[in-house]
């Protein structure tokens, strides 16, 4: 049996993705008997397809040790490369890269679009006759991997870390825009989410007994450019400003066609590559329409911050994603291949969210998580479409931790201290190799 381990990620990074990268790898070398050469995929499947591999075990502990406090996926890269049912040529080559560096184990970390990678890769690799274990290691701010009964998985990797920004972010917004409110009155902030509005409902965590005037308008919401105008100069009219924290996806009529002509391999709308950002569009309606106060609607887009930086990482959220990772390995360990290991809250579903946290390890098959995107459940959003209820705010708030992550400094300097991997290559031994996304 082959018996060589290869570990790649895909999609966008996040806070605690590299802690997800050295629980595979620490508890890989758990198991010497078990495992062989540790090889990661540079760039994700696009590296596997190039032959571009990483000699993990040349790498020095102590940097394997400081993937855990550092953010974003650049210790071995990550990738945005659509495997459909046209990339034949490319399926045979990962099958051909497994067979020529004797992987026996295939460990993928990503979102719900790698989890279909793995997937179809476990299942090529058994039609093949190539004796390949294939998990999946669960990764996306948005939260959207799982299921609407959040049965299967209550939470993803990374979002507890960038829920935990946004609570902080907006405090400190709040702080701005109360500074500012005789000259801008409006600030609205432009949060990630395509379809699942996980990500701008954290900016509640800032404020759970609803004191500071901010309106939440995720993609579920319900509202239009011209509902949120008449919204905002309600709360402009009640508390003299407003702080209106917009989703990527937010419904923006006639006005998304500009933002929509960017998209990505798996048909993505790119918002930090359009040309202006639903953030500007709701700005300039509001600041054509008027607000009911003297001054002028602002906004600011985080951006990707919100999934790469390390200073707002939940402590939870870090030991969890390395957590997920290592166990990602026992189930490899155990003979399982074709699931995506899983967090799970004690008592499972919804109801779970009531009852003090706990959480524990979990598995689920591919395909059932595999391209598809969960949103929010309808009871977690207010009636009039503007906020969450007390029930996300159960669930939401433990997944951002207390106290501070561990960082480390470089000394002498006051900057941050992160993995610097050598990223020693594998040697080559097949033939150069176009990706047919390239060609």
């Amino acid at each position: 049996m082959n018996t060589n381990v290869l570990v790649a990620q895909s999609g966008g990074p996040s806070p605690v993705i590299n802690a997800s990268l050295a629980g595979v790898i620490d508890r890989c070398r758990a198991y010497p008997d078990r495992f062989g050469r540790v090889i990661a995929g540079e760039h994700g499947i696009e590296g596997i397809l190039q032959e571009r591999l990483i000699d993990i075990d040349r790498e020095d502990p102590e940097e394997i040790e400081r993937l855990r406090q550092t953010p974003g996926a650049g210790a071995i890269g990550s990738c945005r490369y659509k495997l459909g049912d046209a990339n034949e040529q490319d399926f045979e080559r990962i099958v051909e890269v497994m067979r020529a560096h004797e992987i026996g184990y295939f460990f993928y970390i990503g979102g719900n679009d790698s989890m279909d990678t793995a997937w179809r890769v476990a299942n090529l690799a058994h039609e093949r006759g190539l004796d390949l274990c294939v998990l999946g290691v669960p990764k996306t701010i948005d939260n959207d991997v799982g299921d609407d009964a959040f049965d299967l998985v209550d939470h993803t990797p990374g979002y507890g870390s960038t829920a935990r920004y946004w609570a902080m972010i907006t405090q400190i917004i709040d702080q701005e825009n109360l500074s500012m409110a005789s000259s801008e009155p409006v600030h609205v902030v432009q949060a990630m989410g395509r379809r699942a509005g996980f990500i701008p409902a954290a900016a509640r965590l800032a404020d759970p007994d609803r004191r500071i005037p901010l309106q939440i308008y995720t993609a579920e919401s319900g509202h239009t450019l011209d509902s949120l105008a008449d919204h905002v100069a309600d709360q402009v009219r009640r508390s003299g400003r407003c702080i209106a924290v917009v989703s990527e996806g937010f419904d923006l009529g006639e006005a998304a066609a500009e933002i929509e002509a960017v998209r990505d391999s798996f048909g993505h709308v790119e918002y930090g590559a359009a040309r202006t950002t639903p953030m500007q569009v709701v700005v300039n309606h509001l600041n054509r329409v008027g607000l009911p106060a003297r001054g002028h609607a602002f906004g600011a887009v985080p951006g990707v911050l919100q999934r790469s930086t390390s200073l707002f990482a939940s402590p939870r959220d870090r030991e969890e994603a390395w957590e997920v990772g290592a166990h990602a390995v026992e189930l490899a360990v155990a003979g399982r291949s074709g699931v995506m290991a899983t967090l799970r809250r004690r008592g499972g579903g919804l109801a779970a969210a009531r009852n003090p946290y706990e959480m524990v390890l979990g598995e689920v098959r591919l395909p059932e998580v595999a391209n598809f995107h969960r949103t929010l459940p309808p009871h977690w959003l207010s009636a009039d479409g503007l906020d969450v209820t007390d029930d996300f705010i159960a669930y939401a708030q433990p997944l951002i931790g207390e106290g501070w992550a561990e960082v480390e400094f470089e000394a002498d300097r006051g900057t941050l201290r992160f993995s610097r991997l050598r990223r020693v290559p594998v040697e080559p031994v097949l033939p150069r190799y176009i990706p047919m996304n390239h060609r």
